[in-house]
């Protein structure tokens, strides 16, 4: 497997937290989720990773070639990622038409008339007409990404790197967002997406590889159709809960019964107990897993 991204030793400290991953390798020609409940290291980590703060230890390597410090002295490492981020990517007085003309500038594969057709596309004006003199904080916050996202997509990219791209979306926008992502990685061979997200169960089905962290650290990573095989979500009766909480990874109960997620290598500990087993979706495994970490009581 070839890694578009792959990190080393990468800590950064706070006065309450720590960002603490002595590795991590995002995939190459997939979507990875990074999925964490609020304060995990999410934003840290894909900060970290994107440039946006460089006061962090460690180093990353991309497109198995270069290091941090060709991220950000060479303009061809530059053009091949894009990013879109929780905070103000552009300038707060910044007008379409200069995010426009300072594309141009920057990026040498930015293409003006697809940014264009994706603004159309997207529906960031809501009277339907090209809005060149609005600035971009006069958006709201779901407009805000949108127009980020043309932006990236205007551009001809490796990889996209994305925090949070779908928690300000309306739910029509965050299924277009997984039809977008899915394109973008179909449309060239070797393409990336990696993104962050609190909507496991809205991006899901664009997610081929996940990983989960916790307290700054990440405690689970793998292709999403082998964590469906790693762990399985079980129900029984209620005169089993008592035994099977022993055994399951998590658990509730009510006076229908029991269920929760079994490591499948537990799975046999359960016989002779009446129950049943379904395939867990990711966003079942990844609260699981959230709450088997979490701090959360």
């Amino acid at each position: 497997m070839k890694s578009v991204i792959v990190g080393k030793n990468i800590t950064k400290k706070y006065k309450d937290f720590k960002l603490d991953v002595p590795e991590i390798e995002i995939p190459e020609g997939f979507a990875t989720a990074l999925i964490g409940e609020n304060g995990a290291g999410k934003t840290t980590l894909l900060n970290a990773l994107a440039g946006i703060r460089l006061d962090y230890k460690g180093e990353f390597t991309f497109f198995e070639q270069f290091n941090d410090k060709d991220r950000e002295n060479s303009p061809e490492v530059r053009e091949r990622i894009g990013y879109t981020g929780t905070e103000n990517y552009f300038l707060p007085h910044w007008t379409v038409d200069q995010i426009r003309e300072i594309q141009k500038l920057i990026f040498s594969k930015y293409d003006d008339k697809e940014f264009l057709r994706r603004y159309d596309e997207l529906a960031i004006s809501a009277s339907g007409r090209y809005a060149g003199n609005k600035k971009f904080s006069s958006f709201s916050d779901g407009t805000k990404t949108k127009l980020m996202l043309a932006s990236i997509l205007a551009r001809d990219t490796d990889l996209l790197i994305m925090d949070e791209p779908a928690s300000p979306l309306d739910p029509l926008m965050r299924d277009k967002l997984c039809e977008l992502i899915s394109d973008y990685i179909s449309s060239k061979e070797g393409r990336t997406v990696f993104f962050s997200t609190h909507n496991i169960s809205d991006m899901e089905n664009v997610t081929d590889y996940a990983i989960i962290m916790e307290h700054g650290e990440i405690v689970e990573r793998g292709f999403v159709e082998d964590l469906k095989e790693k762990y399985l979500l079980v129900k029984g009766e209620p005169e089993d809960a008592d035994a099977a909480k022993k055994i399951l990874y998590t658990f509730s109960n009510s006076k229908y019964g029991f269920e929760g997620i079994c490591l499948a290598e537990d799975l046999d500990k359960l016989a002779g107990m009446d129950i049943t087993t379904e395939t867990a979706s990711l966003f079942q495994i990844s609260v699981a897993i959230m709450k088997k970490n979490s701090r959360i009581k």
